[in-house]
């Protein structure tokens, strides 16, 4: 079969594998296609846990192709999503019940390979059934399961105020999310205008357009906005900049999530005392490990809406074009990268 083989970071070709029978309890999964999201950037530069040689992709949709033993519940031919996260269930974290914390976390298409490809191979613990929805619309079930694992992990009050800055396909799924979760009002403030006229479309509160690094005058015209700062401020932009200003946008005893994935090696300064004195809380979201049935259950219910997120679709031979317009096509919203094209 073929499929994107990383052998280091950048370093990558499309080419014939053999991938095998699959093992007992294990499900081989025929592609149908897999969402390209910023992680995958960072795993073309050789972070966020990447290991090599790997094949990349981890919000993935297709059709179960052929089980091993021991697997029940799966026919060939049903619509399947994989959650690519896998904790060991030994460690420390896993015992004391935080797997997503585990110490030998395995990411499928990071340190596992993943969905770049014609087939590929999950554990069927990991594999969860997309039965009755569209393809383009269970694409995004990892998407929204890791959203959905931001919402629990700010946890808004009912009638707050939030402020999500960026407008990125999976901070419109957080946003939606946020707002079904109990805020009043729930503010998007992005770059790119066509990302929030998409948001618009959502049927998101208001959006704001800013620049990129978030200049002081755009943090004054967002804080006059909000009449004091808001009581949940979401970064999810993956800019250490943003980042910086997202304190001085929260209100006085209000939260400040890192949602977006940075580079490693970034940092952003804050001044402890204000932390102090503001009583405000800072909150890490990373991924999700639990939260797949929530997921679906949302998108069948349209509780969370895909509708025209994705803009861009390419075949499997096109991955380093992908790569390239994601990074710098601003018309480009989601990409999704399919074997069939």
């Amino acid at each position: 079969m073929k499929a994107v083989i990383y052998e280091a970071p950048r370093d990558f070709a499309v080419r014939d594998i053999d991938l095998g029978d699959p093992g007992p309890g294990d499900v081989r999964i025929r592609v149908h296609q897999t969402g390209l999201c910023g992680t995958d950037k960072h795993i073309h530069e050789g972070d966020f846990t990447a290991a090599f040689p790997v094949v990349p992709g981890h919000e993935i949709v297709g059709t179960v192709d052929v089980t091993g033993d021991e697997v029940r519940g799966f026919e060939p031919g049903q619509w399947v999503t994989v959650n690519p996260n896998i904790s060991c269930g030994q460690c420390f974290q896993c015992r004391r019940g935080r797997p997503l914390l585990c110490h030998n976390l395995t990411g499928i298409g990071s340190n596992g390979d993943g969905g770049f490809a014609e087939y590929m191979t999950a554990p069927s613990t990991a594999v969860f059934s997309v039965a009755g929805l569209e393809p383009d619309v269970a694409v995004f079930t990892e998407p929204t399961a890791c959203a959905l694992h931001g919402l629990e992990t700010l946890a808004p009050r009912p009638g707050s105020t939030a402020l999500v800055l960026g407008a990125g396909a999976t901070g419109l799924l957080l946003a939606q999310l946020i707002a079904a979760g109990g805020a009043a009002h729930v503010t998007v403030a992005s770059k790119n205008r066509r990302h929030l006229e998409r948001a618009d479309a959502l049927g998101i509160d208001s959006t704001i357009l800013i620049e990129s690094d978030l200049p002081e005058e755009s943090v004054r015209e967002l804080y006059e906005h909000s009449e004091g700062g808001y009581d949940n401020v979401v970064e999810a932009t993956g800019s250490a900049r943003v980042g910086a200003k997202c304190v001085s946008l929260a209100r006085d005893g209000g939260t400040v999530m890192i949602y977006g994935v940075t580079h490693p090696e970034d940092t952003f300064s804050i001044h402890p005392y204000e932390i102090f004195r503001r009583e405000i809380t800072i909150k890490g979201s990373f991924a999700e490990i639990a939260s797949f049935p929530a997921a679906i259950a949302a998108l069948r219910s349209g509780r969370v809406r895909t509708d025209g997120l994705i803009t861009h679709r390419y075949g499997l031979e096109e991955y380093g074009r992908a790569l390239e317009d994601f990074s710098n096509d601003s018309t480009l919203h989601k990409a999704v990268v399919s074997p069939l094209v």
